[in-house]
């Protein structure tokens, strides 16, 4: 192939990835968000202990992490095509088993920067009145932002590689492209090409992302 062919090809990639990886970034964002807290306020030492919902909840997210993705999207296909109306393969199939399996990774994330925010803060808050609702967006939340930020950015770069490996089954996308062109076709240039897109896209997204942690981190 020459670089006239390969060039659109990973403009097109390149564009169905970025699709991937946003929208089953943002339902990750907003479900991880949801049940990580969920989990801290929950848990027998929290604003509103419930062990029998908490034990649940932990178990659905230790399950959601447990399993490897490629596993993960083939055991879901039925889920798959219910979501899409009958398609298990394409970029709008794969956003399902890629929501799916951040959302569990990004909820333990945000439990954790959640528990690191120090516990005097939380107790002056319920000393001087604060309701929960209070306590949890304009404290827990609010300390807990460059953590929160910081795990999000591990989870885009998990979903990077996610929607790299969901071309292994037809899921569109760099990996797709990689594997069709770059294994199957023997077409150096295109791996080459497509590793090192996959690369920089990486370090980018690592480099906002700490860069946005430190600043939060300091105001």
């Amino acid at each position: 192939m020459t670089w006239s062919e390969i060039w659109p090809l990973l403009q097109e990639a390149s564009v169905a990835t970025a699709i991937m990886v946003g929208v089953s970034g943002l339902f990750a964002t907003v479900f991880g968000l949801l049940f990580g807290v969920l989990l801290v306020l929950t848990d027998r030492d929290g604003l509103f202990p419930l062990p029998i919902l908490n034990k649940l909840l932990g178990g659905v997210v230790n399950v959601g992490r447990s399993l490897p993705f490629i596993i993960l999207m083939i055991a879901i296909v039925p889920f798959t095509k219910l979501v899409t109306g009958g398609s298990s393969i394409g970029t709008e199939a794969m956003i399902v088993p890629l929501a799916v399996g951040a959302v569990p990774f990004y909820a333990r994330l945000v439990e954790t920067a959640l528990r690191e925010v120090d516990p005097g803060v939380v107790a002056a808050a319920r000393a001087m009145g604060a309701s929960g609702r209070e306590i949890v967006w304009k404290v827990l939340l609010r300390e807990a932002r460059p953590g929160l930020l910081a795990g999000l950015t591990v989870t885009v770069i998990a979903l990077v590689g996610y929607s790299a490996m969901a071309g292994t089954i037809g899921g569109g996308g760099l990996g797709d492209v990689a594997v069709q062109y770059g294994y199957e076709r023997f077409e150096t240039k295109v791996m080459i090409s497509t590793v090192v897109l996959l690369v920089v896209v990486v370090q980018l997204v690592q480099m906002l992302g700490d860069w946005a942690a430190r600043r939060l981190s300091h105001k």
